[in-house]
């Protein structure tokens, strides 16, 4: 499934935020959480802008990669198996230690 990157305007002070357009056309906002280098790979960790705004806690995120089609740079779905759980631990130990386990 691939994607078509579109980036916000946006200030620091902003979630940084992409319009993905799925296979039907539909497009959708998403919060990018996190971005990880792996094997000269980017990835990002990201949920729909919609599920960021109804909780303060990161239950599930989609996970895509950086590829280059057409000259073009879209996001992908990670197919591999040990490459998306490899990918998916590293998200999941960057969450866990920003979470404030006292509050």
């Amino acid at each position: 499934m691939d994607k078509n990157i579109n980036n916000e305007a946006m200030n620091e002070e902003m979630a940084e935020t992409i319009i993905l357009t799925d296979e039907d056309g539909k497009e959708i906002e998403f919060e990018i959480i996190g971005q990880c280098e792996k094997n000269d790979q980017t990835y990002f960790a990201m949920i729909p802008v919609e599920d960021a705004e109804k909780s303060e806690d990161i239950l599930e995120y989609v996970i895509l990669k950086m590829a280059v089609e057409d000259g073009e740079e879209v996001l992908i779905t990670v197919d591999d198996d040990d490459e998306l759980d490899d990918v998916a631990d590293y998200f999941d130990d960057l969450f866990s230690q920003a979470i404030d386990y006292d509050n």
